[in-house]
């Protein structure tokens, strides 16, 4: 029975959101189903498989494989360096730090800086979580920046911007369809991205052929060139899509994020499930989370990475931890229509399948545990939770299907979100989750999947459209005191 959309999970010209619940189509007629700062603990545990019990799929088990790398993407070069740390989100200092040491102001400045990067960048379409990701950024220990995008090409490229956010030498460039993601590291970074891959024969149980896409670490050193890469699905000469036990990227929302721990990179996206059924097989939806290590091997059996984590997922995302030396992670989910963390599941916020469903972001809060924002039927909350259920939550005046947050100097943090041809930000405790100061006004186009990062000396940074086709606005909100 293998998975089709009842409507493109993506948003219309008027950004409306469109129904997230997947249609399960079978062969004879038709069924409905809902279905970095310290090193991470590694155990010795076999990698999980699926959890027993998920709504709308098959828990499948079997050989992952996941470590096998697709043919010509084996790990090159020599291993790593351990990573320095950076900062965690709640210890950045909302001061003058680092090479760059931004200024800090009494109240939240947003300024804006054009880059031109030469090259034809991806528009944003129709922003749905099934179109590619234009650009993401990531902050560098110094206080610059690597801004990648996906050109026009088939390749994701990858420039260093300084501190006043203007390009510096020239991009490198990798082979991909799909851009996820960018951190960074004093050594250099990882970029997270798609390639193309194969269904092979099935056949399907149901439904129609689809692309069979890999998804892929790449590590790069600081001149921006490759180190090694690793696929974290799992296809491979003898695994294609459609064979069981195959873990691929299908069409539907599989967008992904990166987080590290100093030593490790870990992934969590949105990913295939092959089943088989008799003689075909069936095609499913979730996430997975795989972590990688310094010199670019899987971390086999760590703790916190899952075959499969929460079943028909959306908006996945990532933190690390250096508090509690985890991963941790939250979805949104049709299994109970919720926000939740996934293997096992914990229901974070309850929710409702009408199309308005859909995750923020995910930061640390001041003390202990994690704030989230997530909009429903268009309205915001923060909700902080440490394992499971929320213990506060806060109702917002943003009005947005797809809020951003993310940490914002010490003990504080930044919500953002679309207001009309702009962007709007409201500065938080993350505390107590109270309003802190007036709205900031963010003269960039906001995008409904593109991330904020935060940056060593207390401000934030994010990508956005430019004014033509080969340029990205940078918009950074500078510290405050």
């Amino acid at each position: 029975m293998s998975e089709t959309p009842e409507s493109a999970p993506g948003q219309g010209a008027g950004r409306t959101p469109m129904r997230r619940r997947i249609v399960i189509a079978v062969a004879i007629g038709l069924a409905a189903a809902t279905a970095l700062g310290t090193a991470a603990a590694l155990s010795a545990a076999a990698p999980k498989s699926d959890t027993a019990g998920q709504v709308g799929r098959s828990a499948t088990s079997g050989a992952d494989g996941s470590g096998a790398p697709i043919p010509g993407a084996t790990p090159t070069g020599t291993p790593v360096a351990a990573a320095s740390a950076t900062p965690s989100p709640t210890s950045t200092a909302a001061v003058a730090v680092g090479k760059c040491g931004r200024p800090a102001g009494t109240a939240p400045a947003a300024k804006v800086t054009e880059v031109k990067v030469g090259v034809r960048v991806t528009g944003y379409g129709q922003e749905g979580d099934t179109d590619p990701l234009p650009m993401a950024i990531a902050a560098r220990p110094d206080g610059g920046s690597w801004l990648a995008w996906l050109g026009t090409n088939g390749k994701v490229y990858l420039g260093k911007l300084d501190c006043d956010d203007k390009l510096v030498g020239t991009p490198t460039s990798f082979t991909g369809i799909n851009l996820q993601d960018v951190q960074a590291d004093a050594s250099g970074g990882v970029v997270l991205l798609t390639r193309r891959g194969t269904c092979g024969d099935g056949p399907l149980c149901g439904g129609s052929s689809s692309p069979c896409n890999t998804m892929h670490m790449i590590r790069f050193d600081n001149s921006g060139k490759q180190v090694w890469e690793r696929q974290v699905t799992n296809l491979s000469g003898s695994r294609q899509g459609y064979d069981d036990g195959a873990r691929f990227i299908w069409w539907y929302q599989h967008h992904g994020r990166l987080a590290s721990d100093g030593k490790t990179y870990a992934a969590y996206f949105g990913v295939a499930i092959t089943v088989k059924n008799g003689n075909c097989v069936d095609i499913h939806e979730g996430d997975r989370m795989q972590v990688v290590n310094a010199n670019g091997s899987l971390a086999s059996g760590h703790r916190d990475s899952f075959e499969v984590g929460c079943s028909h997922s959306w908006t996945s995302r990532i933190v690390w931890d250096p508090r509690t030396k985890h991963y941790v992670m939250v979805c949104a989910t049709d299994n109970a229509c919720r926000i939740a963390q996934p293997d096992p599941y914990r229901s974070v916020a309850a929710g409702k399948c009408d199309g308005t469903l859909f995750g923020g972001d995910l930061v640390l809060a001041k003390s202990k545990g994690y704030w989230t924002a997530w909009s429903q039927g268009g309205k915001v909350r923060l909700e902080h939770f440490t394992t499971g259920a929320s213990d506060k939550t806060v109702t917002t005046a943003a009005s947005s299907s797809h809020p951003h947050l993310v940490s914002y100097g010490t003990g504080r943090m930044l919500l953002a979100w679309q207001s009309g041809s702009s962007m709007a930000a409201q500065v938080y405790d993350a505390g107590s989750g109270k309003a802190v100061g007036g709205k900031l006004t963010i003269n960039v186009k906001d995008h409904n999947y593109q991330a904020f990062k935060a940056y060593p000396d207390g401000s934030v940074a994010y990508p956005a459209a430019g004014s033509g086709n080969t340029s990205i606005r940078i918009a950074r909100v500078l510290p405050t005191r």
